[in-house]
């Protein structure tokens, strides 16, 4: 098992997404036995790009990705500068965008939890079992 941290940049873009979803299946990929099934995977990937997505739109303009692999879990850890944490929002159906990121977060995770820093901002975590 192993631990990885990633920079998010501080753009507010899709690339940056693109590049956290990407840095998250090169850990998964890197691994040691067992090897995390392709839908687990998938899972953690939605996961972390919802995170980070929520950080950059809500928190501030820059994040960072954590990553653990414990025995038969992943943890996906996202830190902002923003102390406020996400909230449950009612889903815009007719064209609109966002409120469906936090409930599914919260849905496909066995926990979660947001937890202030004492440096300024927050951690969101997503505790994942595969």
């Amino acid at each position: 098992m192993g631990t990885m941290s990633v920079n998010v940049a501080t753009l507010r873009s899709a690339t940056s997404v693109a590049a956290a979803r990407e840095s998250a299946r090169e850990f998964l990929e890197d691994l040691a036995q067992p090897t995390i099934a392709a839908e687990a995977a998938d899972t953690v990937i939605l996961v972390v790009s919802e995170l980070v997505t929520n950080a950059l739109r809500h928190g501030s303009s820059l994040c960072a990705l954590d990553l653990t692999a414990h025995p038969g879990s992943i943890e996906v850890a996202v830190h902002d500068g923003s102390p406020q944490a996400p909230r449950m929002r009612t889903p815009h159906l007719n064209g609109g965008t966002g409120g469906f990121g936090w409930p599914m977060v919260n849905r496909l995770a066995r926990a979660t939890a947001v937890t202030r820093r004492t440096t300024g901002g927050k951690t969101v975590s997503a505790l994942l079992t595969w």
